[in-house]
């Protein structure tokens, strides 16, 4: 098997593995917010912005994915109303309430990483540092001067991945009222540089 082919763009028909792949890496963040996994995973696949992804196919199918905030747009789309839609007025309230502490917009010149998960049959593989490196491809495609991201206390791994490849702290919020809500205790904000020219070898989908 050749590596992983990188694309930006979620390919069209996707949803649905993307939707599953985001949710087994963010369900127990979004669990609050969105449960139950079925319902959740639906709003997600229905609500996806192919443009605001960076994929990793293996064999034609998306074993990894990135997703970014750029333009007031994000991965993952939805606004108040589709909630409400999808989960009753009532139901829904208080998951816009809980959604919205995790909302984060770019900063001018700045690129947000809203989330990357890769399939568990294809960890370990260098997937995430291929999506990683392809992000900031498109952040300097975009003048974009850093990267952004948020990772939480309780995954390591991850923060060891980004800061392999390049991503440094700069600030943590302590989040104690959301340790049992959501599982977390702290978020640590992490920025990557990102140098003018910075070019990738890559497809559109």
């Amino acid at each position: 098997m050749d590596g992983p082919e990188i694309r930006r763009g979620i390919p069209k028909g996707s949803e649905t593995r993307v939707a599953a792949l985001y949710w087994e890496a963010f369900g127990r963040k979004l669990g609050a917010a969105m449960n139950p996994p079925d319902k959740a995973r639906a709003f997600l696949a229905s609500h996806l912005h192919h443009d605001r992804g960076v994929a990793a196919l293996v064999d034609g199918e998306v074993a990894g994915v990135a997703g970014y905030q750029l333009a007031e747009r994000a991965l993952i789309g939805g606004g108040a109303g589709d909630i409400l839609a999808a989960y009753g007025t009532l139901r829904g309230l208080p998951r816009l309430a809980l959604l919205a502490l995790m909302e984060r917009r770019p900063a001018e010149g700045e690129l947000v990483m809203d989330g990357i998960a890769v399939a568990p049959e294809h960890r370990g593989k260098g997937i995430g540092g291929l999506l990683l490196r392809e992000i900031a491809g498109v952040a300097a495609d975009h003048s974009c001067r850093r990267v952004r991201l948020d990772v939480i206390d309780v995954n390591p791994r991850a923060r060891a991945l980004y800061e392999r490849h390049g991503f440094l702290p700069v600030h943590t919020e302590k989040t104690p009222y959301l340790r049992k809500l959501m599982g977390f205790g702290a978020v640590t904000t992490m920025h990557r540089p990102i140098a003018p020219g910075m070019t990738t070898n890559r497809q559109e989908a």
